[in-house]
């Protein structure tokens, strides 16, 4: 599997373990565990709020806090989740 990246936090997915999971059991390919389980999204969050979460899983892997921000409010919109909302 080639490693992904989650449609909604940008969070990697190496490997099936962190793929969410649809309503049916399966795995699904577009979003992590964290952000998608029994075929629906673990948070009702706006973008923004999105960013906020993510921020200081950046910031832990050695990222500013600014530098973080800024690059999740560019990556996020981008993203299928936010593209949809965005537009």
């Amino acid at each position: 599997m080639n490693s992904t990246v989650c449609q909604s936090c940008a969070m990697p997915m190496e490997n099936e373990k962190m793929m969410g999971k649809n309503s049916d059991g399966t795995r699904n390919e577009e979003y992590c565990v964290y952000c998608y389980e029994d075929g629906k999204f673990t948070a009702s969050v706006s973008m923004n709020e999105m960013v906020e979460i993510c921020v200081p899983h950046l910031v832990e892997d050695g990222m500013k806090e600014n530098e973080a921000r800024e690059t999740m409010k560019d990556v996020l919109p981008k993203l299928k989740r936010w593209a949809m909302t965005s537009k």
